[in-house]
Parts: C-alpha cells; sequence; structure tokens
C-alpha cells in the first residue's frame, strides 16, 4: 500500500483563500450569527415596543458601548449576507459566473457590506 502524501493537518489561517471562497465563508458565518443571535434582536425589539417603561429599558441598554458593538456586529452580519446572498441568487441563474465576474462580484459584496456597515454604525453609535 502506498503511503499518502497529503497533509494530516492544514491551518486555516496559512491557506490563501480565493475571494469568493472568502464570501462564501462569511455568508455561513453571518447566516449562523443572525440565526444564533436572533432571540436577542427580538427582545430588543419586544422592549423597545411594549411599554413606556421597556422603552426607557431598551434606551439605556442600547446606549452602552458593548450592546452598540453587537448591534454593529449584527448590522452587518444583515448586510453582508443579504448582499452575498443576492450574489449566490445571480449566481444560480449563471448570472456573472465566470472567474473575472464573481472575484468582482465577491468584492464588491465585501466593499458595500463593510461600507454600508461604517455609515449606519456611525450613525447608530
Amino acid at each position: 500500500m502506498i503511503a499518502s502524501q497529503r497533509p494530516k493537518y492544514l491551518d486555516i489561517f496559512r491557506i490563501r483563500l480565493p475571494l469568493p471562497a472568502l464570501v462564501s465563508i462569511l455568508h455561513r458565518i453571518s447566516g449562523t450569527a443572525l440565526f444564533v443571535f436572533a432571540w436577542a434582536l427580538l427582545y430588543l425589539l419586544q422592549e423597545s415596543l411594549h411599554s413606556p417603561e421597556s422603552h426607557a429599558h431598551f434606551t439605556a441598554l442600547t446606549g452602552h458601548w458593548l450592546v452598540k458593538l453587537f448591534l454593529i456586529g449584527m448590522l452587518w452580519s444583515f448586510l453582508h449576507h443579504f448582499f452575498a446572498g443576492l450574489r449566490f441568487l445571480l449566481l444560480d441563474i449563471h448570472v456573472a459566473s465566470d472567474l473575472g465576474a464573481t472575484r468582482l462580484m465577491s468584492g464588491a459584496v465585501l466593499i458595500i457590506s463593510l461600507a454600508l456597515t461604517v455609515i449606519l454604525g456611525v450613525r447608530l453609535w
């Protein structure tokens, strides 16, 4: 039997991923974050709408820097997931599916999601 020359351990931080692969991985991470932390977002929505007292609690809670940082992270998750999802829908119908266009769209997804996060995050802060 011939010994396999395949590596036994791959250091994920040393592998240079192409941009479309990075966008795909970030799409999965952002979707997971949205699913896992949906309860927190729903709680904040409920606190903001329930009564004047709960709205005051919501205002105090969202004034904390850690909560603001969490909300900015969730904002990025939503924006990235949305724009990457649009990219994947376009790929499903074979629009811009060649390598150059795929790289261009991947870069656009990253730039647009980060730019909108910064713009809306500054407004939130």
